[in-house]
């Protein structure tokens, strides 16, 4: 090791990486008076929908409530049915439920964790009642998705994309955000856009961007900057239409959320570059590292999930873990799926054989760092980190 382990400051798993561009707008944001949402949120939503190439960007207050808004503007309701992967954190199907619904969970590909498209076919071929797919892409690698697009066609389903690790993502040359009915993405402190809390939803289906701007704010038919502004005409009235919810994005995190925007090639290519870097040190030891699929395509590299060999090791994951935390280094695990988690397994009777791929996948992940404020030395300090540990521990 570069220094003993009692010297080592901690490293965490994630920082955001938030820049004087972002303080100063949410000082600016907070002397205007205007917090709640208003002219940096509508701004926040052109910038990003002119970046994803799509018609309309929606702000939301996380990427659970841009899921939940995009299925009820679906038209899903009680004892419909939404097919989803159960690699995935429970924001993805807990939305379902909201409804009355019932996910339909699938296995994943054994190369990118991303939906098993075979398995989708089959449980289309064999199961009634499923109104939408929900893909979730990856750590941030785009799923297969012209063959998923053509099975929703076949079975006229919609598409409703959790891109919550995938901006910026294309697949086969085109962003993700233009493919399905709409693209929901995170702002959550850990992405690779951060704004603490936040999300948006992009579509190029103007009734679905209609429905999700009136039911973000309890479904009435102004928002509160169209109502509060001074006008030749009065502003005050409005007019509920729908009973709704509290989704709104404040002024203030879209102010961080304008100059994330601005750096996210730079973002990419920093994670890129990292993930690089992982690759080429751990290609001799008993792991199998994540790649990119499609070269040609961009991966957001917003997770950096190591799949160990237990084979050739004398530790399990779980030890793994403890002793990256004994060097004072954070990792995470990304997930455990949705079947092995109890309210899930207990509600729909599932067992880990149901999912193989996921099942035997979950014992040995485990996410690495992978963010733009880590520094050469840091980096170096993981991979020092992983090559003893595995080296120590290989039979």
């Amino acid at each position: 090791m570069i220094q003993q382990l009692d010297e080592l400051t901690a490293l965490p798993f994630a920082l955001p990486d938030i820049g004087d561009a972002e303080i100063a707008e949410v000082v600016d944001t907070l002397q205007s008076g205007w917090l709640t949402t208003g002219p940096k949120t509508r701004k926040f939503e052109q910038d990003f929908a002119d970046r994803i190439g799509v018609k309309h960007a929606l702000a939301v207050n996380s990427a659970t409530a841009g899921l939940h808004l995009s299925l009820e503007a679906c038209g899903i309701k009680r004892g419909d049915k939404v097919l989803t992967t159960t690699m995935t954190f429970t924001a993805t199907a807990e939305v379902i439920r909201y409804f009355g619904a019932d996910p339909v969970f699938v296995d994943i590909d054994p190369a990118t964790f991303n939906m098993d498209v075979a398995a989708v076919r089959a449980i289309l071929e064999n199961t009634t009642g499923i109104k939408a797919i929900m893909p979730v892409h990856f750590a941030g690698e785009a799923c297969d998705m012209d063959p998923l697009l053509k099975l929703a066609d076949q079975h006229g389903l919609k598409v409703i994309e959790d891109a919550a690790h995938a901006l910026p993502t294309t697949y086969k040359g085109r962003m993700i955000g233009t493919l399905g009915d709409a693209t929901v993405y995170s702002f959550y402190v850990t992405k690779t856009l951060a704004t603490g809390e936040g999300g948006m939803v992009v579509t190029n289906d103007d009734e679905m961007a209609a429905r999700i701007k009136i039911m973000r704010l309890h479904g009435i038919s102004k928002d509160v900057f169209d109502r509060y502004q001074l006008s030749d005409k009065p502003t005050w009235h409005y007019d509920v239409v729908n009973p709704g919810f509290k989704y709104n994005m404040t002024d203030i995190a879209a102010s961080i959320g304008l100059h994330q925007l601005q750096k996210i090639d730079r973002f990419a290519s920093r994670r890129e570059q990292i993930a690089n870097a992982y690759g080429e040190a751990f290609k001799d030891l008993p792991v199998r590292c994540p790649k990119n699929s499609r070269p040609d395509d961009q991966h957001a590299w917003h997770l950096y999930v190591l799949r160990l060999d237990l084979e050739k090791l004398s530790i399990d994951r779980n030890r793994f873990i403890e002793l990256m935390n004994e060097r004072k280094i954070g990792t995470s695990v990304h997930f455990i799926p949705l079947h092995l988690q109890s309210y899930w397994s207990n509600k729909y009777d599932l067992k880990p054989q149901d999912f193989p791929v996921a099942s035997k996948t979950f014992e040995c992940i485990v996410s690495l760092p992978i963010y733009t404020k880590m520094r050469d030395d840091d980096v170096a300090r993981v991979i020092d980190a992983v090559k003893t540990i595995l080296k120590d521990a290989t039979i």
